[in-house]
């Protein structure tokens, strides 16, 4: 039992690293966040930034990401179901681009937070 449970979680991680770079080689949305993310990274060494900053802008990248993700997958499968222009299907891509949206701003918020107080 205690095999199959670990080979499982073994082949979920699999599964996990092939869409994260599949996300990253197909989405431009997630290429520009990716180049943000490595950006604001290396802004967090050039202000040696504290733990707690780290651990924040962490979060805020990941949860950027995370969301973006989750938006193209809603996408695609809506895109699947009504390939064609449908208002319903449109409204669902404009609340799943809005999650986005709060993310990103929650994540420039956390950004403003950290660096302003740098300069």
């Amino acid at each position: 039992m205690a095999k199959s449970f670990i080979k499982g979680r073994i082949l979920g991680m699999k599964y996990a690293i092939i869409g994260a770079f599949t996300l990253l080689r197909t989405e431009p949305s997630i290429q520009v966040q990716t180049v943000v993310a490595l950006g604001i990274t290396a802004a967090g060494f050039y202000f040696d930034i504290s733990a707690t900053e780290w651990m924040l802008q962490t979060f805020a990248i990941g949860l950027v990401i995370s969301i973006e993700g989750l938006n193209t997958a809603i996408e695609d499968i809506a895109d699947f179901i009504h390939p064609d222009f449908n208002v319903k299907i449109g409204r669902i891509k404009d609340i799943a681009a809005g999650a986005v949206g709060i993310a990103a701003l929650t994540a420039v918020i956390i950004a403003c937070i950290i660096y302003i107080p740098k300069f």
